[in-house]
């Protein structure tokens, strides 16, 4: 794709599923990649993967946790010292439970606010100022068809995502002048280990993970495999007119025109 090559690319939640695949494929496309998790290991095993499937790629594992500000700020000057000036940001970290909203308690509500939308201001405003002085930049925050159209016992889930989704979109109007570009990416229900560990917190795992993979049309879950094509896409100066967009990859469980 277009203009990829030599770009610095952040990537939220590097280390597994949808993060893990998309850091493969922003490496071979060229870019220089960093890979944010806070757990090091996981992150560290993306970066391991990069490297055997090319030992030209240039990538990099950084231990931090989204939600501390501070931490933030320190991990982007060091991937601006060790691979330049990013100027491509995935939000992909994210966290669920799957529970009755009347159910939950406030401080489950305050874990999953500080990690799905939190996390993504504080990338947004350290990283932003960033992109502005290189001249410009691509934004893609990955939330989830839950966004758009509500799912039973994810309801703190689905508005920490739709806060995404109206983020995005206020900022596209914000930067539009500045050749920054923001635009956000729904998966649907995924085989990931955290749609695992999501089913695993209702009453009925199996029968839970079985009655997602019905809802969707194509009747399979998705694959972490399913999003970086998209994803690159934006990041790309093939998207370069595209801003303020949300496009669901989930085998047509929603469809809008």
């Amino acid at each position: 794709m277009k203009g990829l090559i030599g770009r610095t690319v952040i990537i939220t939640g590097g280390g597994g599923g949808i993060g893990r695949a998309v850091s493969l494929r922003f490496a071979a496309e060229g870019c220089l990649v960093a890979v944010l998790d806070r757990d090091a290991a996981a992150a560290q095993t993306t970066v391991d993967l990069i490297n055997e499937a090319d030992s030209k790629a240039k990538a990099k594992a950084y231990a931090a946790d989204i939600t501390d500000y501070a931490a933030i700020v320190d991990t982007v000057a060091a991937i601006e010292k060790d691979l330049g000036v990013p100027t491509v940001l995935v939000n992909n970290a994210g966290f669920d439970r799957f529970m009755p909203f009347l159910k939950t308690e406030p401080a489950m509500w305050q874990q999953l606010i500080s990690i799905n939308l939190t996390g993504a201001l504080n990338m947004h405003h350290v990283v932003l100022p960033k992109m502005l002085e290189a001249g410009g930049g691509k934004v893609i925050n990955v939330a989830s068809d839950a966004a758009r159209v509500g799912s039973s016992g994810e309801a703190v889930y689905a508005a920490c995502k739709a806060g995404l989704v109206g983020l995005s979109k206020a900022l596209a109007r914000e930067l539009a002048t500045k050749n920054i570009n923001f635009n956000v990416v729904c998966p649907g229900p995924t085989d990931t280990a955290l749609l695992k560990s999501v089913a695993a917190t209702s009453s009925n795992p199996e029968k839970l993970m079985e009655a997602f993979k019905n809802a969707v049309p194509m009747r399979r879950l998705g694959q972490p495999e399913d999003y970086p094509g998209i994803i690159a896409l934006l990041a790309s100066d093939d998207a370069n007119f595209i801003t303020g967009q949300v496009i669901s990859v989930s085998g047509g469980l929603t469809m809008a025109g």
